[in-house]
């Protein structure tokens, strides 16, 4: 996970948010410790029973419309009630006039404070967003991250197995680019993964003997796509004569990332197969998974009744002389 900090929340969000500094941001980093956002309207009054520490603080009309209400020793005891709080950054929102005594008091408690022209509703939903994701667990991952028929699907498998060159064939055939060589995985909830391409790399795809090749420059902004889930993982294996590949579909491998699994097929591959044609029903078989429909599963429904009927109808059909 990326050290999320004051500085870069600022950085990221000044212009989106509109914000100005209404205080000095320090000059070392002011590290942020949780995604939590707080509005401190009982915590400056005294109360913070239940309040977190090491939260950032929003303050709204109702918290400034109450510093209003104080005389400067009564501003300068609420910003120190934040204080005990260790708050790392209190922002004011709307483009509301903070008082002297208070940034005074955020001041000599090393606080800084950020205006922005934001309404409080707003701006706590965005900035909420930004550091959800900022703090969401994230990992490297080998492979190339293809878009097909809307099916997020990560091709893994050993170098030069050949992982570039479908995820090339598969946008030559109208499908889109996220990231290749190295996916970054992002978890944004419980059983949900984001694989993005890595900021360097963009959408480049590296093809042994021919070089690097921008995907957008060749394909235009069709062929590629920032960001896409990951809902099934595609394996290149070599075939070997002695493993046992799965026939029928009807047991599911899974693997993991990030703790969320998601479903792994492995494909042996050998020259001349087709693997694009194969991703591509790879992602349709997923999405009729999705909507309850299961090959596998009912062709071995067919079979299974067969056996149950077969022999009835063998003897009906062998004494029918019609």
């Amino acid at each position: 996970m990326n050290q999320v900090t004051v500085q870069k929340v600022y950085e990221n969000l000044r212009g989106p948010l509109r914000m100005s500094l209404l205080t000095d941001l320090p000059v070392a980093d002011v590290r942020l410790a949780a995604p939590d956002v707080h509005r401190p309207g009982m915590a400056m009054m005294g109360f913070m029973e239940n309040f977190l520490p090491h939260r950032v603080q929003v303050l709204g009309e109702s918290e400034m419309a109450y510093l209003d209400t104080l005389d400067p020793a009564g501003q300068d005891a609420a910003v120190s009630n934040l204080a005990f709080l260790e708050a790392p950054v209190i922002f004011v929102t709307r483009g509301l006039k903070v008082p002297e005594p208070v940034l005074s008091a955020a001041r000599e408690n090393g606080i800084p404070v950020i205006a922005s022209a934001v309404a409080a509703e707003e701006f706590i939903r965005e900035l909420s967003a930004h550091l959800s994701e900022a703090f969401a667990p994230r990992e490297d991952v080998h492979g190339t991250l293809v878009d097909v028929y809307g099916v997020g699907m990560l091709i893994t498998g050993k170098s030069g197995i050949g992982k570039s060159e479908c995820a090339l064939d598969l946008v030559e055939r109208g499908h889109r680019l996220v990231a290749d060589d190295i996916v970054e995985v992002c978890k944004v909830s419980d059983d949900v993964i984001i694989g993005r391409f890595r900021e360097v790399l963009q959408h480049n795809i590296e093809i042994r003997g021919v070089g690097v090749i921008d995907i957008q420059a060749v394909f235009g902004i069709r062929g590629i796509r920032m960001q896409k889930r990951i809902e099934v993982e595609v394996d290149l294996q070599r075939w070997r004569d002695d493993a046992d590949y799965e026939r029928m579909g009807l047991e599911r491998d899974y693997t993991e990332y990030l703790g969320v699994r998601i479903p792994r097929i492995i494909v042996p591959i050998f020259p001349g197969k087709n693997i694009t044609v194969i991703a591509e029903v790879i992602a349709l078989d997923s999405m009729l998974r999705v909507y309850g429909i299961d090959s596998a599963q009912d062709l071995n429904r067919r079979i299974m009744e067969t056996l149950h009927t077969g022999d009835r109808l063998s003897r009906y059909l062998r004494h029918d002389r019609e």
